[in-house]
């Protein structure tokens, strides 16, 4: 009898479905995609300098592809001052040395065609780096100048404008204000002070970044991440923001910091309670900016390009709201991500998920691990615990309806790192002394036993150092061992390209295991995670892969399995 994580060969490609009337249509390749993310500085060097760069990914585009990824999402690579690693833009329509040239961007994107995988670009269109050439213009132009329009400078409040113009708080911590020189001029950044946000009231920011997306698109990406999407714009009097409650983004501090998102901070008068909706944020999630994703919607759909929103809401249906159809065409679902290891969270949010992008006409989408978050790992218990715990919860996730966002070494079960003071680098510990995300960011190991792991060609030390016992982790140690994680995602993705078709459709039928254990039917995949403590008696079907030992019909704690029929 074979085992049941034996190696499975690819499945044919499911066939195009049929719309409900008309001839044949084309599924666009997003809707069930699995999109890898790469975080570029982590991701491999090519040149020894201990920072990842173009070169070295166009370089491990097969590991990639092998892994069974239908698509890459890099993070910035544009010119970039990096005080916030990229997402600091300086130039939207050139690459930082730091990751390479224009001309190593064009030889990624076309090896990445070439080995079938699409590439999803990271556009950052909140603010700007204060290196950026509108910037330098804006503070020598002075008040009132049309240069100065296209950010949000404001007279400080006080006798002589010593004060900020309003009392929001930066994401990084501190004031988001910063006053220019000793004028009574300040200028708004919802996270550092090196990054000014733009007024999108103002017609000319629009225009510009309409004209990068084409850019980019003209060079073969074939979709964009939009980074800060909830962002763009603020209510227009940038009033004080009431401190009733704590804002999205503070729960999001919270939760890059491996804090419950909703607990009461002790050193804040702020509260987070998004049950009741008692949340007071006149700078985020606001009617107008769906305007601007709007606008964007025709030249996305000119190219049959795709963009997805980092969007973090009150609630599902307001995060639904960015995927109607003249909008976006994906927005990513932190409700999952933020879920605890709860069998109740789990269905909570695939119910609520499910009917809220039902609602809109739009495919949901999920993810358990990003550049901004604790390691699922770790998050959920970590240890040789949290590690089964991912590994199950990766099954719920790949067999959920939709597409599936992963990111680099989650396949490899990397933990979070304590980085040690010294090598933190994240502006979140430089504005507030707190940890921060350096942890996720740490860069790949590919191979050897000890650091750098065959990050670089060289003993180099990469930007911020890797554990000495990561020698078991590493790609080079975990292929071909049947019961390592990477093998383990190997094997589910290439099942999942036979389940993860429109004729499954968008529905999940949740069925009842007991309270403990997350179980449900899509198509003719039924998934099973169990999150208690006793084992657990799998429904009928044939066994098709499981994330640990199953003895016979029976499915471990910290388990999940999937079966056919």
């Amino acid at each position: 009898m074979p085992h049941v994580n034996d190696p499975i060969p690819p499945a044919a490609p499911a066939p195009t479905p049929a719309p409900a009337t008309g001839g044949p249509t084309e599924t666009p390749w997003w809707r069930h995609a699995v999109v890898y993310q790469i975080y570029v500085r982590s991701f491999a060097d090519s040149d020894g300098d201990g920072i990842g760069d173009l070169p070295g990914i166009t370089a491990r585009l097969p590991y990639v592809r092998d892994l069974g990824a239908d698509a890459v999402w890099l993070t910035p690579f544009y010119t970039s001052p990096q005080h916030d690693h990229g997402y600091d833009v300086a130039d939207y329509r050139d690459v930082d040395r730091l990751f390479g040239t224009l001309d190593d961007a064009d030889r990624m994107i076309a090896r990445a065609h070439e080995l079938g995988l699409k590439v999803v670009v990271d556009l950052v269109p909140n603010h700007t780096s204060w290196d950026h050439a509108w910037f330098r213009a804006a503070l020598a132009a002075g008040p009132g100048s049309p240069e100065r329009a296209r950010y949000l400078f404001r007279t400080g409040r006080g006798d002589a404008g010593e004060l900020p113009p309003n009392n929001w708080q930066s994401v990084f911590g501190g004031a988001a204000w910063t006053r220019v020189g000793d004028t009574d001029q300040w200028y708004l950044h919802l996270f550092d002070s090196s990054q000014p946000d733009l007024d999108w009231r103002n017609l000319e920011v629009n225009e510009m970044f309409q004209g990068v997306l084409r850019y980019w698109l003209d060079r073969g990406a074939d979709g964009f991440r939009i980074d800060v999407a909830h962002g763009l714009l603020k209510e227009e009097s940038l009033r004080d923001q009431d401190h009733v409650a704590t804002s999205i983004a503070s729960a999001v501090q919270h939760e890059s910091e491996g804090r419950d998102p909703h607990e009461e901070d002790p050193d804040e008068e702020e509260r987070f309670q998004v049950g009741a909706r008692e949340v007071d944020e006149p700078m985020w999630d606001q009617p107008e900016v769906h305007d601007v994703y709007r606008s964007w919607h025709p030249i996305l759909e000119e190219y049959a390009a795709m963009a997805v929103a980092e969007a973090w809401t009150r609630s599902p249906e307001t995060t639904a709201a960015y995927v109607r159809p003249d909008e976006l065409q994906q927005t990513f679902n932190f409700d999952w991500l933020l879920a605890e290891w709860d069998a109740a969270a789990f269905r909570d949010v695939i119910t609520t998920t499910i009917d809220a992008t039902r609602a809109v006409g739009a495919w949901p989408t999920w993810v358990l691990n990003n550049h901004d978050v604790i390691r699922s790992v770790t998050r959920y218990g970590g240890g040789a615990a949290g590690l089964a715990r991912a590994r199950a919860a990766t099954l719920a996730t790949l067999a959920l309806p939709g597409a599936a966002y992963l990111y680099q070494g989650e396949e490899l079960g990397l933990p979070e790192v304590d980085v040690a003071p010294e090598h933190r680098q994240d502006p979140l510990w430089f504005r507030t002394g707190k940890v921060g995300r350096d942890g996720c960011r740490v860069p790949m190991p590919w191979g050897g036993s000890a650091p750098p792991y065959s990050f670089g060609p060289g003993p180099g030390a990469p930007w911020i150092p890797q554990p000495d016992d990561w020698g078991a982790l590493t790609v080079e140690r975990q292929e071909g061992d049947p019961d390592s994680t990477l093998e383990l995602y190997r094997r589910a993705l290439r099942l999942r390209h036979e389940f993860a078709t429109d004729e499954a459709g968008a529905e999940v039928e949740l069925l009842d295991l007991g309270p403990q254990v997350l179980a449900f039917r899509h198509g003719a995949l039924t998934a099973v995670v169990n999150c208690g403590a006793s084992d657990v008696r799998l429904p009928d079907g044939e066994l098709l892969l499981a994330s640990g030992p199953v003895d016979g019909r029976r499915l471990p704690p910290d388990t999940g399995a999937w079966l056919r029929g």
